[in-house]
């Protein structure tokens, strides 16, 4: 079927993405039906089968759930047992409900404001594999599009691959959570390889690791005297993103001070180097990672809540690989292979006391110490099979745990404590910190700590 016979019914509480896409496709469809109420889409199903569907993702109708398109979607496959492709219509708010929509039958989503050439594409996408499979298969896509860096069977990376391939053509600001080692660089460099920057700059900053002297310098640039060390004119790495994505790693790290300098910058589009008084506009994607959780960065003593919003239009999660299931093997199969060319050895199996060390495992160090682990494994076997003797994890990471959980106790220990000695002097400081041995300003510097 070409889009030249194709029947299309749009549905939208909005008139003007009614108009505006009745405008798009009249030219190019057989028929297009519009709709603003969801309540009508039954009697509309009944009276006339369509090839297409464009279904908003929320409505101002009697179903307020927040999740309105996922429930209209399910009516529309089980119910009213329609053959029609579901395109669904989202905001950037919506992406999470968008992706789920995928697993419940749809065929895609277009997040609003789009490119008109973009959703005709999708459009057409749409119609051609109705018509060449039956029904559309949204899976197909999942993880075909990323190369041998970026590898996961699981549900979780199922759900990120469906995520960038989506958010990557649109040049919202993304950030990206997870704990060290995850891979939030390889995503990062997913999402500009698969945008419309795909042929500009790259630009990678630590920015945690930048100092309160340097941070300005290295991210807006400096003019040749600016200050003591200031040689020479520079370019900071805004312009150097120019057109192309910025990414700022360890972002959760950086001050409250530095926080107000890159909120101006982002606020404006335009930066001005150290040293003049001459704003450059600026052209970049943003995209931002931290391994601390978005509860915690939201705490507006570490982090401006302002700033939050501005870098998190759209959010990532990495699970940690002891969350990702057999993707250890698939992850540790990758890197024996890329590790036994590296060092001249012969394809290395691994047997099955090495696969059952591997998934009972519980990588406190994630996708990086695997690696590291598989590096030295090739590097210490002798055959041709990697067996579980050969594979020895990483004593830093097992310290790490070992005070982490050290820690905790004896966290938990003084709370407790404290708590049963306020309670001895029914709520007197003053007896609670003399039988502690601990002055009332130490006191409750602990009862803040631990939220008494």
């Amino acid at each position: 079927m070409s889009l030249k016979t194709a029947s299309i019914l749009v549905i939208d509480d909005d008139v003007d993405v009614l108009t505006a896409v009745r405008l798009l496709l009249r030219p190019e469809v057989k028929e297009i039906v519009t709709e603003k109420n969801p309540e009508n889409i039954r009697s509309i199903l009944a009276r006339q089968e369509f090839d297409l569907i464009l279904l908003d993702m929320n409505f101002n109708s009697s179903i307020n759930t927040g999740n309105e398109g996922i429930f209209w979607l399910k009516k529309i496959k089980e119910e009213f047992k329609s053959r029609a492709a579901v395109i669904m219509i989202t905001a950037y708010g919506d992406i999470d409900l968008a992706i789920r929509s995928l697993k419940e039958g749809a065929f895609d989503f277009m997040v609003k404001p789009w490119h008109n050439d973009r959703l005709l594409a999708t459009v057409k996408e749409a119609v051609k594999r109705k018509t060449s499979k039956g029904a559309p298969d949204p899976a197909d896509n999942a993880s075909s599009i990323f190369d041998t860096e970026l590898l996961g069977e699981s549900e979780p990376m199922q759900d990120i691959f469906y995520k960038i391939r989506k958010i990557a053509p649109t040049d919202a600001n993304i950030l990206i959570l997870g704990e060290n080692g995850t891979g939030k660089e390889l995503i990062a460099r997913a999402i500009h390889q698969f945008s419309n920057r795909a042929s500009r700059p790259f630009v990678k900053v630590d920015v945690g690791a930048l100092t309160e002297s340097l941070f300005e310098s290295e991210l807006f640039g400096h003019r040749k005297g600016a200050f003591t060390d200031a040689r020479e004119d520079r370019t900071g790495r805004f312009e150097s993103a120019n057109t192309g994505t910025l990414f700022l790693d360890e972002i959760g790290n950086i001050s409250l001070h530095q926080q107000a300098k890159l909120l101006t910058v982002l606020q404006n589009r335009q930066v001005t180097r150290l040293g003049t008084n001459e704003p450059h506009p600026i052209d970049i994607r943003l995209v931002c990672a931290t391994n601390i959780p978005l509860a915690e960065l939201a705490n507006e003593s570490r982090f401006r809540k302002d700033l939050v919003y501005r870098i998190n239009t759209v959010e990532i999660v990495l699970p940690p690989l002891r969350k990702r299931g057999r993707d250890i093997l698939l992850l540790a199969r990758h890197y024996a292979k890329v590790y036994s060319n590296k060092y001249l050895k012969p394809a290395l199996e691994l047997d099955e006391k090495a696969v059952e060390k591997l998934l009972n495992y519980h990588y406190p160090g994630n996708v990086r110490e695997l690696q590291y682990s598989i590096e030295r494994a090739v590097i210490m076997a002798d055959g041709p099979v990697l067996s579980g003797r050969d594979i020895i994890f990483s004593p830093i990471e097992t310290a790490t745990v070992m005070e982490e959980v050290v820690h905790t106790n004896l966290g938990t220990l003084e709370k407790n404590t404290i708590l049963r000695v306020i309670e001895k002097h029914n709520g007197n400081i003053s007896k609670a910190a003399k039988e502690l041995g601990i002055t009332r300003t130490a006191l409750y510097r602990r009862l803040n700590k631990y939220d008494i």
